[in-house]
């Protein structure tokens, strides 16, 4: 089993996995003596033999991009960039690189651990991506950045994969705007369309119990997850304005994922940046900050931000 580092606060626990793809192993809020799991807590491999897998993680780090990216790559500034395969089970690229690599302990205190991952594909992306994850009380935050280490400016994009579990029946409070639809063959999207009544979760609604794998945009990062058979509320809060929505039919989690661009921004009419990416020069740097509040459900309180003012 892969190092994991332990982080308490008063009404959250959290385990980092830094050689594991820099991810969390589970997110669980605290009562009492119990702890309960939020996120859907790392499943560990089937053999002591078998192959690092991230997608058993509760979370992990998308950098330098997320989700898909079509035709093998892209073309940018007259720069080809070719992009291998990385899952034996998936015919595009998929959420960078940074989810499938070991990532080094910068620092550690009490609070909170900094880790950092240099990478490079030839013929692709260069960078430096730190992450620094903080839990104070009742708050986890984190902070991720990634930095072109590259000869040549590109465009960026960060986000994470949480996976939440349903817990019998959890709903879901996010405003959006607009939805990137795809055919129904391909996860590719093809159309971006104001968003339907019933994907509408402005006002909170239950997780569709159909399947959905849809780019939200116009998001104003903010979201709340409830679990009223839990009586616990997860408030959300990111410096980006779209976020993913999977809703695996018969599993017992859902993803939401925040992200600052939509799926295969690159390949989207009018450039990657008009879709949310961030064209990086070399040396140039990235962050976005992501926040996680756990709460009794019917309670209030200040409004989350994603940065500490």
């Amino acid at each position: 089993m892969t190092r994991m580092i332990e982080l308490e606060g008063t009404g959250l626990t959290a385990g980092i996995c830094p050689s594991f793809g820099g991810g969390m192993a589970f997110l669980d809020a605290q009562q009492g003596d119990a702890r309960i799991p939020l996120m859907r807590p790392l499943r560990p491999p089937a053999m002591p033999t078998d192959a690092f897998e991230p997608n058993r993680l509760a979370c992990y780090p998308l950098v330098p991009w997320s989700n898909r990216i079509d035709h093998g790559g892209f073309e940018f500034e007259s720069t080809r960039v070719s992009l291998p395969l990385n899952r034996a089970d998936d015919p595009y690229p998929i959420h960078g690189t940074g989810w499938q690599r070991a990532w080094r302990v910068e620092r550690q205190d009490s609070n909170g651990v900094e880790l950092a991952l240099d990478d490079a594909t030839p013929g692709a992306y260069a960078y430096r991506a730190n992450q620094h994850y903080a839990l104070h009380d009742d708050t986890l935050r984190i902070a991720l950045t990634v930095r072109n280490e590259g000869d040549a400016s590109l465009p960026f994009g960060l986000g994470l994969h949480p996976f939440f579990l349903l817990h019998g029946g959890a709903r879901l409070r996010a405003a959006a705007t607009q939805v990137w639809l795809n055919d129904g063959q391909s996860p590719m999207p093809v159309e971006r369309v104001d968003v339907p009544p019933a994907w509408d979760f402005r006002d909170g609604r239950a997780i569709p119990g159909e399947e959905l794998n849809h780019c939200f945009t116009g998001w104003n990062g903010q979201a709340t997850i409830e679990w009223p058979g839990l009586g616990l509320a997860l408030d959300l809060a990111a410096n980006v304005d779209a976020f993913i929505l999977y809703t695996p039919v018969g599993a017992d989690f859902f993803c939401f994922e925040p992200v600052d661009h939509c799926i295969d921004a690159v390949h989207r009419s009018g450039g990657p940046m008009a879709h949310g990416m961030t064209r990086l020069s070399p040396g140039e740097p990235l962050s976005r900050h992501f926040a996680f509040r756990v709460r009794p459900l019917g309670a209030t309180g200040a409004p989350l931000l994603a940065v500490n003012p």
